[in-house]
């Protein structure tokens, strides 16, 4: 047992911090000691002392030396703008993209060690949990599902079990994804023009955001820079062109949709979430832009009405704070309840 205090011997006053790091960007917020027990009540009017953000810190995509230089300078930067250093950080949360296994965590708590005194707790999780978090005021309780540039299901039950679903990245068919979904989109192009696919409004949408004259120069634009976010950013043209009454662009979407929600379901079965009866509550909560309403077609509007069609409990839940405070207030959760164990 002991208190805030007694894990802070400097005589600076000590803040939390939360770092939401995903395929396109990276967002660290510090904030203060929660003098509530129940910050639940604070919503989003949480006092932020200092943001930062900067690019992708999966080392996934962009490798370890970018992804670490990345976190530590958002940390930097964050705490630079709240007039706080390092050693006034009594807990921090990390939830990154690209930590699937436990090798992962270790690598970039050992990242964090290198700048951070030992008594600073180092929490260090998939983004999706900082995504879940900013839904559910810290607590890990329910389902998230992530779909930006990237996609996952992640959920836990109330007593620490949990388990996951997609995620594993474009190589391997996370199709609800912005990345999925617009590489999809490519490939309709590519077939259409080859006399392999059906005509689609895709190619000349396609072509005139990028200032391409034929679909053949496609592949080279394709192939000349392998960011992930580079190629989901052409999803707002997918989505145009199925309200515009695109068949190809529609069923582009519907498969994304069809993805996203199968990834929920296969996580709400293996953790039981929604009881024997699958009738019990519990909070599904929806991040990323990809889930965002977009014109007529509303793929986060779609995916929860699938969702509801098999659990009736679930509640759907846009976060109003932002995934990094998520992780910020997993990381207070986490420390107080190291404290008084």
């Amino acid at each position: 047992m002991g208190s805030v205090s007694d894990h802070h011997s400097n005589g600076e006053e000590g803040v939390i911090l939360g770092v939401d790091g995903g395929a396109t960007s990276t967002v660290c917020v510090c904030l203060p000691i929660l003098l509530s027990a129940d910050h639940r009540g604070l919503s989003e009017n949480l006092p932020v002392l200092g943001r930062a953000s900067a690019g992708c810190s999966n080392h996934n995509s962009v490798g370890e030396n970018a992804a670490r230089e990345t976190l530590e300078r958002v940390v930097a930067e964050a705490l630079d703008e709240a007039g706080k250093h390092h050693s006034s950080v009594l807990a921090v949360c990390l939830g990154v993209s690209g930590v699937n296994h436990p090798s992962d965590e270790h690598r970039i708590l050992k990242w964090m060690r290198d700048i951070f005194p030992s008594e600073t707790k180092i929490y260090v999780r998939n983004d999706a949990v900082a995504a879940l978090a900013s839904g559910t005021m810290g607590i890990l309780h329910g389902c998230v599902l992530v779909s930006g540039t990237g996609c996952i299901a992640y959920g836990f039950t109330e007593d620490g079990k949990e388990a996951r679903a997609a995620g594993a990245g474009p190589v391997l068919g996370d199709w609800g994804s912005g990345y999925g979904i617009a590489s999809q989109a490519l490939t309709a192009v590519i077939k259409s023009h080859d006399g392999r696919g059906a005509n689609t409004m895709l190619t000349s949408s396609i072509l005139e955001s990028l200032k391409l004259s034929s679909p053949d120069e496609i592949i080279g634009w394709t192939y000349a820079n392998s960011s992930w976010a580079r190629i989901a950013a052409l999803v707002p043209l997918v989505v145009s062109c199925a309200d515009a009454g695109d068949k190809v662009a529609n069923d582009i979407l519907i498969n994304a949709v069809k993805e996203l929600a199968e990834s929920v379901h296969a996580v709400v079965k293996r953790l039981k979430l929604a009881g024997e009866d699958e009738k019990k509550e519990f909070p599904v909560v929806m991040v990323g832009g990809v889930l965002e309403a977009n014109n007529k077609w509303d793929i986060g509007k779609a995916v929860s009405k699938s969702i509801l069609q098999s659990y009736p409990g679930a509640c759907p839940i846009r976060p109003k704070l932002e995934p990094a405070i998520g992780a910020a207030l997993f990381a207070w959760n986490s420390m107080m309840k190291e404290i008084s164990d």
